[in-house]
C-alpha cells in the first residue's frame, strides 16, 4: 500500500494534494448543483440544455490550445494557478448570488459555463504540467495516478453532499460553498517551498512551435493512436452528466439525493481504478486497451439497467475501467515525451481530453432528448468499443515489430 502513495514523501506534493482534494470536493458539489439546476429548475428535464452546458464548459480546452500552451510553458505555473483559483472562486460566488436571489436564467448559466471553461483551460493545463515541478523520476507516474485518485475521491464526496444539500438549502448555497473551497487550494499554493520546486525547462515559443507540438504527436504512431482513443472516450463515453441525470429522472424516477448518490457511486469505481493504476510501476498500452474494453462493456450493460442497484453496480464498473484508461494513458503520454515539449503536448492532451466534449456532449444530449437516456449511454459504449479496437490494433502492430 505504501508503494501506491510513495509520491506523498515529497513535501510540496503533499501540501498540493491536500489543497487539491478540498478544492475538487467543492468543484464536484458545484457541478452536481449546476446539473440539477439546469435539468429540473431552468428547463423541463431537457438533456440538450445539459449537453450545451457541457460543451461550453469544456470546449475552451480545445479552442484555447495555442494560448494555454504558450502561457503555461512561458510563465510561472504556480502564479498561473493562483490567478485561476481566484477567478474560479469569483465565478462560483457570482453564480451562487444570482441563484439565491432568483435572478438566474438558463442563458446566464451558459455564460458562466463558458467563462469557467476559459479559466479552466489554463488551470487544467497548468495543473497537469505543474506536477512535474513537484515530483520527478519514478514517482511522476505515481503522482499522476494520485492526482486522479484525489479528483475521484472528491467526486465521491462532493456529489453525495450536494445531493443532500440541494434538497435542504437549494443549489445557490452549493455554489457559495464551492467558492469557499478554493481557499484550501490557494493556501496550498502559497505554502509550497519554492526552493524545492524542480526547475522546468523553459524555451522561447512561437506559435509555429505550438503547431510543432501537435505535429510531434501526429508523427509518433503510438501517441497518435492514444490521442484518437482519448478523443473517442472523451467525446462520447464520458458524458455521465447526461447519462446519470436522464436515467435518474426518466427511467428510475428518483430525486436529487439519488442523483448525487449515483454520481458518487461512479466515483467509488474511479477511486478504485486510480489506485489500481497507481500500483503499477510502468504504464503499458495493453493495460490501456483492457481499460477501454471493459469500460465499453460496462456502459452497454448499464444502459439496460432498470433498477437503482443494478445501475449503481454498472457505474462502479464504469468508474474503475475508465479511470484505468485515463490514468494509464496520461502517465504513458507524459513518460513518452521529452521535457522541452511536455507543456505543449500536455496542453494538446488536455484539449482533447476535455475539449472533445465540445463535439460529443451536444450529440449525446440530442440522442438523450430525442430518443432516451439509455440510448445515449449505448452510443457512448459503442464509441468506446471502437476505441478499444483501435488500441488492440496498435498493440498487435507493436508486438509484431
Amino acid at each position: 500500500m505504501a508503494k501506491a502513495f510513495r509520491s506523498l514523501k515529497h513535501p510540496n506534493y503533499k501540501w498540493w494534494a491536500i489543497g487539491a482534494l478540498f478544492s475538487n470536493i467543492g468543484t464536484w458539489m458545484q457541478r452536481t448543483g449546476q446539473d440539477w439546476l439546469v435539468l429540473t429548475e431552468l428547463t423541463q428535464n431537457d438533456p440538450s440544455a445539459l449537453g450545451i452546458v457541457l460543451a461550453l464548459q469544456f470546449g475552451p480546452q480545445l479552442l484555447l490550445l495555442p494560448v494555454t500552451s504558450y502561457i503555461v510553458e512561458q510563465y510561472d505555473r504556480r502564479k498561473i494557478l493562483i490567478i485561476t483559483q481566484i477567478a474560479m472562486c469569483l465565478l462560483a460566488l457570482a453564480l451562487g448570488t444570482l441563484t439565491l436571489t432568483g435572478l438566474i436564467t438558463l442563458f446566464q448559466v451558459y455564460g458562466f459555463a463558458l467563462a469557467l471553461g476559459c479559466v479552466t483551460a489554463f488551470d487544467a493545463t497548468a495543473r497537469q504540467t505543474f506536477v512535474s515541478e513537484l515530483v520527478e523520476g519514478s514517482d511522476l507516474s505515481n503522482a499522476v495516478a494520485l492526482n486522479s485518485t484525489s479528483f475521484n475521491l472528491a467526486r465521491l464526496i462532493g456529489p453525495a453532499i450536494a445531493g443532500i444539500l440541494i434538497a435542504i438549502i437549494g443549489s445557490g448555497w452549493i455554489f457559495i460553498l464551492n467558492a469557499c473551497s478554493f481557499v484550501a487550494m490557494l493556501w496550498a499554493l502559497l505554502a509550497l517551498n519554492r526552493a524545492l520546486l524542480i526547475p522546468k525547462t523553459k524555451t522561447p515559443i512561437r506559435f509555429k512551435q505550438i503547431i510543432d507540438g501537435v505535429l510531434y504527436v501526429w508523427n509518433k504512431p503510438e501517441l497518435r493512436i492514444l490521442f484518437v482513443m482519448l478523443f473517442l472516450v472523451g467525446a462520447f463515453g464520458l458524458n455521465f452528466t447526461v447519462f446519470i441525470s436522464t436515467i435518474t429522472v426518466e427511467v428510475l424516477q428518483l430525486s436529487s439525493k439519488h442523483y448525487g448518490a449515483l454520481v458518487s457511486t461512479l466515483a467509488i469505481g474511479s477511486v478504485i481504478g486510480s489506485l489500481l493504476a497507481a500500483k503499477r510501476s510502468e504504464p503499458t498500452l495493453s493495460f490501456i486497451v483492457l481499460g477501454a474494453s471493459a469500460f465499453a462493456c460496462s456502459l452497454l450493460i448499464g444502459s439496460f439497467a432498470t433498477n437503482y442497484w443494478l445501475f449503481s453496480i454498472a457505474l462502479v464498473a464504469c468508474g474503475i475501467f475508465v479511470q484505468i484508461f485515463n490514468t494509464t494513458t496520461n502517465a504513458l503520454v507524459q513518460l513518452s515525451i521529452p521535457a522541452e515539449v511536455r507543456g505543449r503536448v500536455m496542453a494538446f492532451y488536455l484539449s482533447i481530453s476535455m475539449g472533445s466534449t465540445l463535439i460529443g456532449a451536444p450529440i449525446i444530449g440530442f440522442i438523450a432528448s430525442h430518443f432516451s437516456g439509455p440510448a445515449s449511454m449505448q452510443a457512448g459504449g459503442i464509441a468506446s468499443l471502437f476505441c478499444a479496437m483501435l488500441g488492440c490494433y496498435a498493440y498487435l502492430t507493436n508486438k509484431r515489430k
